[in-house]
């Protein structure tokens, strides 16, 4: 009976988990609710307090497990089955944080270790494998929120360790049952105080006196889905007439010539260099204009059978120069993993086509005088990419991106929140390209000043300010991350090694002998 009972409870506890799980999914776009990351979190914690290590493996896979399959469920686009494994994936990495939080929980230190864990869980999730999948850190739910400004001062692991403490406040503060009345005010007071500080931050949006005209082009793909591709040369004639009717404006003065013209990424698939048709598309929009184009393309090489998805910097008097390669192209999604293995099985991959491969160097480009970091897509989550151009001296960023595949499921919200908080992070202007949206403008703040509508052409011309001066977060660039990171395998430790010491004997051992008086020596 004491059995069936303590299985009941585990199972109590793995369904509070889930539900917590999806209420953090819950917190990020396109639902946009961040305020339950403060409650889930507690609810994770206290369903994880009590229970042995095996417990807390169940327990933190059923919130991982869920929390994924909330914040993912785009990726059912390619197919449930992917969803499936990605989710299952993800969520084990919380069944690690599951298993050492339930001893940590035990510790005195628990306040510390706990939002330390947090992101060291989610620099794993961001690391490991195939380079990671960094798209579920509590920070790039907060871009609306004052809390997000503090990503300017410690940066988004920094910021993802303030959410999961305050989670751990509240948890301290109204659910846990040994928190004596002296730690709940303190948790209280503690919370107000972070949220209340975070709000007199003051993010700067001026430049250095100096300013550059940018037209973002959004020409559009044919169609919804998987079906755009295979029609590359439509894409690329879409951004060159999008590009053109943008010059017949200029010409009647009812719209600024731009110093520079963003195309996104994959505005052509067809490589620039080897094919002439792409190549007089792209020529025939950067001599209209008379200014450099940023045009998104793939291109063939560097070996056989591969290819790099690129930004190449088109002048009108020099043709093709500067060129930036991805660098952390998307695994099963522009190259294949252990290809020759899972081909013969996976016949759906047979889609990727060629293998992608990554680029070297970050993607900093000086043009005209200003000089541009360059993202493309997916590879703006990752903080080595983003840090590279930030410290190398990027003034503006710029992000090409194609989310064709995913319009209408809630990604490009999400990338467009996180790009918000790398705005926020870096303190610099972000301009996105987009072939069927979300294309915008976003200030060193954060502020939203355009947002293109999905799978419609939207052109948009604007100035923006020239900045230098680098944030904290972008000076301090990965301590945080490493320094968080440690003090959370260091609290995962210490709470193992006193779990060690609470064991009681092994009552098969006899107690040791005792000498009698007699024989104790004088």
């Amino acid at each position: 009976m004491e059995q069936l009972l303590a299985l009941a409870r585990l199972v109590l506890r793995i369904v509070v988990a889930i539900g917590a799980g999806a209420l953090l999914g819950l917190a990020f776009e396109p639902h946009d609710h961040p305020w339950l990351a403060v409650v889930a979190v507690p609810l994770f914690l206290a369903a994880l307090n009590g229970v042995s290590v095996k417990g807390g493996i169940l327990v933190g896979a059923g919130f991982g497990i869920t929390y994924y399959a909330v914040l993912v469920p785009w990726l059912s686009v390619i197919g449930g089955d992917a969803a499936i494994a990605l989710a299952i994936l993800e969520g084990l990495f919380y069944a690690v944080f599951g298993a050492f939080a339930s001893q940590v929980l035990k510790h005195k230190l628990w306040l510390l270790w706990i939002p330390c864990l947090w992101v060291a869980t989610e620099f794993a999730t961001a690391s490991v494998p195939f380079g990671g999948f960094p798209w579920g850190r509590l920070a790039w739910a907060f871009a609306d929120s004052p809390l997000g400004k503090l990503a300017s001062v410690v940066g988004i692991a920094g910021l993802s360790f303030v959410v999961a403490l305050l989670g751990a406040l509240a948890y301290a503060a109204v659910l846990r049952r040994r928190s004596g009345l002296g730690l709940r005010a303190v948790a209280v007071v503690a919370g107000i105080a972070i949220v209340g500080g975070s709000s007199l931050i003051t993010l700067s949006t001026a430049g250095n006196g100096k300013s550059v005209t940018a037209a973002m082009v959004q020409g559009n793909v044919p169609g919804k889905g998987l079906e755009f591709l295979g029609r590359a040369r439509t894409v690329t004639k879409n951004h060159m007439n999008a590009t053109l009717d943008l010059q017949k404006q200029v010409e009647a003065g009812a719209q600024v010539k731009p110093d520079l013209v963003i195309w996104p990424e994959n505005s052509t698939d067809i490589d620039p260099y080897k094919d002439a048709e792409t190549r007089r598309d792209i020529e025939t929009a950067v001599q209209a204009v008379r200014v450099p184009i940023l045009v998104g393309a793939v291109t063939e090489g560097p070996g056989p059978n591969e290819r790099q998805t690129t930004g190449i910097v088109w002048d009108p008097a020099t043709g093709p120069g500067q060129r930036y390669a991805k660098r952390h192209p998307v695994p099963f999604g522009e190259y294949i993993p252990f290809r020759e293995q899972l081909l013969p099985y996976i016949k759906r991959l047979e889609m990727v086509g060629r293998q992608t491969a990554p680029g070297v160097g970050p993607g900093l480009m000086p043009i005209n005088g200003v000089t541009y970091g360059d993202l493309i897509c997916f590879e703006l989550a990752y903080d080595d990419v983003v840090s590279d151009v930030a410290k190398g001296g990027a003034q503006i960023l710029v992000v090409q991106t194609n989310n064709a595949t995913y319009g209408g499921t809630g990604q490009p919200e999400q990338q467009f929140a996180i790009t918000r908080m790398r705005a926020i992070e870096t303190g610099r202007t972000v301009l996105i390209a987009s072939t069927s949206g979300i294309s915008g403008v976003i200030q060193p703040d954060g502020t939203i000043e355009h947002k293109s509508a999905q799978f419609v052409p939207d052109v948009y011309v604007t100035s923006v300010p020239v900045r230098d001066q680098l944030t904290l977060a972008t000076r301090l660039g990965g301590w945080p991350q490493w320094l968080l990171t440690g003090l959370g395998i260091m609290g995962a430790v210490l709470a193992l090694v006193a779990r060690r010491t609470r064991r009681p004997a092994d009552p098969g051992t006899p107690p040791a002998a005792t000498p009698s008086p007699e024989k104790v020596p004088v």
